[in-house]
């Protein structure tokens, strides 16, 4: 029995080390991927520096990085685009894991950030801020554009915080649409009465990083800091939200405290990124659906992968902006809508296909 037992023994041993082994190397592969993502982001931060209406050689970006001689590039690489490149790096990564957040929360694979209500919000403030207040400016905006997203988002949110289990996802894509309609109209009726409101709201409402210097970012990081590490506290509890309501509070998930506070983490990043740059469209709805692709449905792993996902799209429709209108630039949401929206059509086609199988 001894000889028995000490087999079975040295026998489990090698099955938990292969198990654990095992564990090891698709852990390490996901490790290494990030690794390569960062260094993807790394390398378009330096495009980015480079690129513009005066392109400056990589050699001259790496050397006014380690020291700022005061020189004509040194200015151009610190002051104009330093501070809408570490944006772009920001927001990308924000609207990314925002996507993420509002996809498991409302269980739809189509749903983005913008439908609870967020962009129009704050595109409804900021007209507001121009026709009523005379806000002129990026900086001026961005207070307004902040209040009226999180306004936006709050009135959405109450509007469905009594919802039956089962059905809060369905009527907070319903209270989002119905609340971005009327907000929609209620700015398109601002503008067509005053042309003034129109000529400056129209360059905000496209998306863009131009001329966004250190004030905004600086006022919108700490928002989506927050956000962010509430987003990703929340990927156990968002595993099993994404199993249903009645599953996720046998496992003793507070079902509504986790859609709260997803729901805030939502209102934060969206909120912030969209009073820094404008509303920016299709980067929390492309990212998440080509994660969940190359890594499968673990929010938890979704939510880490969106930061460089997010910054790498975000980046690169930025540069390619820049490159395409050069000396001018084609403005960064126009870019991602362009992304976008093909994107969107494929998703909407590939469900078809799926329900009608």
């Amino acid at each position: 029995m001894d000889h028995i037992s000490g087999s079975e023994d040295s026998d489990a041993v090698p099955r938990r080390s292969r198990r654990r082994g095992g564990g090891r190397g698709p852990a390490l592969g996901r490790a290494v991927v990030f690794a390569l993502c960062l260094g993807v982001v790394f390398l378009l931060v330096l495009v980015s520096l480079g690129v513009g209406a005066r392109t400056i050689p990589p050699t001259t970006v790496w050397r006014v990085l380690a020291h700022d001689d005061g020189s004509a590039e040194a200015i151009i690489v610190w002051r104009l685009r330093m501070p809408r490149t570490v944006l772009a790096v920001a927001i990308g990564s924000a609207l990314a894991l925002a996507g993420v957040v509002m996809q498991a929360i409302t269980r739809n694979p189509l749903a983005e950030p913008g439908i609870v209500g967020i962009n129009s919000g704050a595109s409804f403030a900021v007209v507001i801020a121009i026709a009523a207040f005379g806000v002129t400016s990026v900086s001026g905006y961005l207070w307004f554009a902040f209040t009226g997203a999180v306004l936006a988002a709050l009135l959405v949110h109450s509007l469905t915080a009594g919802s039956a289990r089962g059905h809060h996802h369905t009527r907070l894509v319903l209270a989002g649409a119905a609340l971005s309609a009327s907000l929609g109209a209620g700015t398109g009726i601002l503008t067509m009465f005053d042309s003034k409101a129109f000529d400056s709201y129209r360059f905000w409402v496209v998306g863009s990083l131009e001329n966004r210097g250190s004030e905004a970012l600086t006022a919108a990081l700490p928002f989506i800091a927050v956000g962010a590490l509430i987003a990703l506290a929340l990927g156990p509890s968002l595993n099993a939200l994404a199993l249903g309501d009645e599953t996720g509070a046998a496992l003793g998930l507070r079902v509504p405290w986790v859609r709260a506070a997803g729901f805030l983490s939502v209102m934060l990043l969206c909120g912030a990124s969209t009073a820094a740059a404008g509303p920016v469209s299709f980067v929390g709805l492309v990212v998440p659906h080509v994660l969940r692709l190359l890594l499968g449905p673990d929010l938890r792993r979704l939510l880490v992968f969106s930061l460089p996902g997010g910054a790498i799209l975000l980046l690169l429709s930025d540069i390619t902006g820049r490159v395409v209108a050069r000396p001018g630039e084609m403005e960064v949401g126009i870019v991602t809508a362009f992304v976008g929206a093909p994107v969107l059509l494929w998703l909407v086609t590939r469900r078809r296909e799926v329900t009608a199988a």
